[in-house]
């Protein structure tokens, strides 16, 4: 799968002899936060479009993305950074992905500007799955029916989406978001079509897991939106080996934590991880957060979770 980063480089490609737009392609556009079983189906949509035109299929994403641009901190946590939603993307077998940086010079294009520009121009699009909800171009001026409009005379066509449902409602990021937030994993992974992961850099913390006999590895979770508590989860290294682990999400009340916080305690394990990209997959909530009175109560409790882990990996 090819990545295309920004506009200059969108057009770069399209102008090369060899480029793989150079007959056009089928393209989709949104967030893909999370990239669960709604984008899935979309993509199907966009992969069996190519498929029967001998196209390359195209997802177009932005960063950031257009409700963090306009929102800033108010916008709702992400499921999924910017490199785990591509690794998704290349699971679920798209070409190429157009990440475009949502900035003030791109929220002024007008839509024309957007489809003549990007669609046609850069993309050489012939073919569109597209919400019929999409809004883009200065104002949100752009929409599904301006697409229709002006599809014929500039070489595209296209589609609705489809909806895809659970429990009778629509398949969303903020109802992923929101069944993390409650702790329902089982919730989660019917809306994602597999279990809740988040990939990262283990990067040095405060060495307090170290101290208390229990060494961990922390990630950064900076915008994401994780479910709190304490989790049996299995970790894959660089090298492909997977561990058994706990997790530990949150703000680590008793130690005054500032900043909600990913510790990961492996089973079996010695060596370094600093510095690696790892990807932790929650399988079972173990407790909620807890404040504790003292360091030795905490220290009893983590003694206590690990056991609790181990008791649940050997019954599955």
């Amino acid at each position: 799968m090819r990545l295309i980063r920004g506009l200059s480089n969108l057009r770069l490609l399209s102008a090369r002899a060899d480029s793989p737009l150079r007959d056009g392609c089928v393209v989709t556009i949104g967030n893909f936060d999370g990239v669960h079983r709604g984008h899935q189906t979309i993509i199907d949509q966009v992969r069996e479009q190519a498929i029967a035109r001998g196209l390359p299929s195209v997802v177009m994403i932005f960063e950031p993305q257009p409700r963090e641009f306009f929102q800033g901190a108010d916008a709702p946590p992400r499921l999924t950074g910017f490199r785990q939603k591509f690794e998704a993307l290349l699971a679920q077998g798209v070409d190429i992905v157009l990440c475009i940086r949502f900035d003030e010079q791109f929220r002024q294009y007008s839509g024309m500007g957007f489809i003549d520009d990007i669609l046609v121009k850069g993309l050489q699009a012939r073919h569109l799955v597209i919400g019929d909800d999409f809004r883009f171009g200065c104002d949100r001026a752009g929409d599904f029916e301006l697409l229709k409009q002006v599809g014929p005379d500039a070489g595209f066509t296209v589609e609705k989406t489809l909806t895809v449902t659970v429990g009778a409602e629509r398949v969303s990021s903020t109802r992923v978001r929101n069944a993390l937030a409650a702790g329902r994993l089982d919730d989660a992974e019917g809306l994602l079509g597999r279990r809740y992961a988040i990939s990262g850099r283990v990067v040095y913390g405060r060495q307090l897991g170290r101290q208390l006999g229990a060494p961990t590895a922390n990630i950064n979770l900076k915008h994401l939106a994780p479910p709190r508590g304490v989790f049996v989860v299995a970790v894959t290294l660089e090298d492909g080996r997977t561990c058994d682990a706990v997790a530990n999400i949150g703000l680590r009340p008793t130690v005054d934590g500032r900043r909600p916080s990913l510790e990961v305690h492996l089973f079996d394990f010695a060596g370094t991880l600093y510095g690696q990209r790892i990807r932790v997959e929650f399988r079972h909530p173990l407790r909620d957060e807890v404040k504790f009175d003292s360091i030795d109560a905490l220290q009893a409790q983590i003694k206590q979770d690990f056991a609790d882990a181990q008791a649940w990996l050997a019954a599955h």
